[in-house]
């Protein structure tokens, strides 16, 4: 394996939405959206929603995002052009311990209830 980093590139624009584009590129990246939020000045709400395609980026934020990602803001905004890098760009020491994983699988085992509970809420269902 070569010590440079590749990057995917295509012609077919990737069907994800600008959130899951975000939330992908970011987790590829391995920052947490703490970090990012902070890295870019915004709250983490902010990124969250962006994350959930509940609002999108300004410009601004955008270029920042794509800098701060490696990624180019095209491929953020349609899917198409410089991307994350693959899972098998992926260094041997960029791989997380397996508590690591196991810390990542409960936080978004939390976000998944949390966004259960929510859905429920904004249906006027209650919890069971």
């Amino acid at each position: 394996m070569s010590d440079t980093t590749t990057t995917i590139y295509s012609d077919l624009p990737d069907d994800d939405t600008l959130g899951g584009r975000l939330s992908r590129a970011r987790d590829s990246a391995g920052i947490s959206t703490a970090q990012l939020a902070r890295r870019i000045g915004v709250q983490i709400e902010t990124l969250e929603a962006w994350e959930r395609d509940r609002a999108q980026p300004r410009a601004n934020r955008l270029s920042m995002l794509a800098g701060v990602l490696n990624i180019s803001p095209s491929w953020l905004l349609y899917g198409v052009g410089t991307g994350p890098a693959s899972e098998a760009d992926i260094k041997p020491s960029k791989v997380t311990s397996l508590s690591d994983r196991l810390d990542q699988l409960k936080r978004l085992h939390r976000q998944t209830a949390d966004l259960i509970f929510r859905l429920e809420r904004d249906l006027g269902r209650t919890a069971s």
